[in-house]
């Protein structure tokens, strides 16, 4: 028996009246949930790789079948069309046997385009969710992710049952344990292609089993948020090592970042700082607060930052109205995790679907819901020496508020950022990252 049985059922039960809800709400029958399937590559025989439709996936760990089907109306036994066809170019998916298979009936779909035959005759009364319209449309589906829908399982994926939970840990402790090897492959002098291979290695995953695309920087390119470069040469002077990278597990994903100083510097110093920080703000996190108010303590943290160490020449309420914070810190504090690494409902007001945008000041913040028990946060505090956003400061009139020699010493390092994955719980909050071990030293 798996580990996962006892809360599974639970997580179906959940799954099942969350479902009974949103159809009742708009009168229709039930949900056909597609897990997606192959998208060849313009101009040739070859496939992108496969993505699973995450409303298929909160179901079941079926994470690398594309082609099928979940029949699913909140009563019944939840229906899966299993996709096996008879196939000598790929590997045929095994008759299923997990834990999960005692929850579903199942039928096997020898060819992709018989699955109308398992389906609902009368499709009037049921909503198609997933990212194929146009297949959608060619089987009959009037209904065809109906935003109301949408809006109230997106709202109601912020809320994980333990099984989830559980899922989310594992993530976690197969991340931490690459993030050891990543950096120690950092500390060996790798170049940023051999310290991804290590990280991967170590996490036994590839590059389309982990949830998002890993960025491994060194030195300058720890400034670029998103750098997706893996350079295969190794710089003649190491000096600072970012690495944002995570783990899946059962469709579940980790999102853990550290940054490393290769030599003892000030910038080592401000990475303390950094740290210092996150964990301050993942303690802050409770039920009733909103998670504006975590992005905001976390702009004054770093305003705080910025004057301890002669960044600026201004006092921290004073770095605060300037605006200054944005140039060093120009991202959220962090986001909802789940099935999604940037999980879904974030901006959301209610679970109909209500609007609630971040603040016009602070665009880039991904989640503006009140904290509630049992969501799963990151908490990501950044501090970067980006050269776009330091040019515009410098051409500005608060480029008299900045020391533009202590600038100078950290462009080289690129930047900070240090990532916590964190549950949070009625009376405390679990910081899944941290209690593994992974600090940032």
């Amino acid at each position: 028996m798996s580990s996962h049985s006892a809360s599974y059922a639970e997580h179906i039960k959940v799954l099942q009246a969350r479902t009974l809800e949103a159809i009742q709400r708009e009168s229709i029958d039930g949900l056909i949930i597609h897990s997606g399937q192959g998208k060849i590559m313009f101009l040739d025989d070859n496939y992108y790789p496969y993505k699973v439709n995450p409303q298929f996936k909160a179901w079941l760990p079926i994470v690398d079948n594309p082609c099928c089907w979940l029949v699913v109306n909140g009563i019944d036994k939840p229906k899966l069309i299993f996709y096996r066809p008879e196939d000598f170019w790929h590997k045929v998916p095994p008759e299923p046997n997990e834990f999960w298979v005692e929850h579903f009936d199942i039928v096997y779909l020898k060819q992709a385009n018989a699955v109308e035959k398992h389906l609902p005759y009368d499709k009037v009364k049921y909503a198609y969710v997933g990212e194929y319209i146009e297949v959608a449309k060619a089987l009959g589906f009037e209904l065809v992710n109906p935003d109301r829908v949408l809006n109230y399982l997106h709202w109601q994926r912020a809320y994980k049952t333990e099984y989830e939970l559980e899922c989310m840990r594992q993530a976690n402790t197969i991340a931490v344990g690459a993030h050891r090897a990543a950096k120690a492959a950092f500390f060996d002098e790798k170049s940023e292609f051999d310290i991804n291979s290590a990280y991967l290695r170590a996490a036994r995953q590839g590059h389309n089993d982990v949830p998002y695309n890993n960025i491994v920087a060194l030195n300058e390119n720890a400034a670029i948020l998103h750098y997706m470069q893996t350079n295969s040469v190794a710089p003649s002077d190491f000096r600072t090592f970012l690495i944002d990278a995570g783990a899946s597990y059962h469709g579940y994903a980790a999102d853990i970042t550290r940054t490393y100083c290769a030599k003892e510097h000030e910038f080592a110093d401000l990475i303390n700082a950094v740290d210092n920080l996150t964990i301050k703000l993942a303690e802050q996190m409770k039920p009733g607060l909103s998670y504006v108010d975590i992005h905001l303590a976390a702009h004054t943290g770093i305003a705080q930052i910025l004057h301890d160490f002669g960044v600026v020449n201004l006092s921290v309420q004073d770095c605060l109205q300037s605006g200054i914070v944005s140039t060093f810190f120009p991202h959220g504090v962090g986001h909802f995790l789940g099935l999604q690494v940037h999980d879904v409902g974030g901006h959301i007001r209610d679970d109909r679907g209500t609007p609630n945008p971040p603040p016009e000041e602070h665009p880039f913040l991904r989640c503006t819901r009140t904290i509630e028990a049992r969501q799963v946060f990151t908490i990501e505090p950044g501090l970067y020496f980006i050269d776009s956003l330091l040019a515009k400061l410098k051409g500005s009139e608060q480029s008299k508020y900045i020391n533009w020699n202590v600038v100078d010493e950290f462009r080289p390092f690129g930047g900070i950022r240090i990532e916590d994955n964190i549950i949070v719980h009625r009376e405390r909050n679990e910081n899944m990252t941290r209690e593994l071990g992974l600090g940032s030293e």
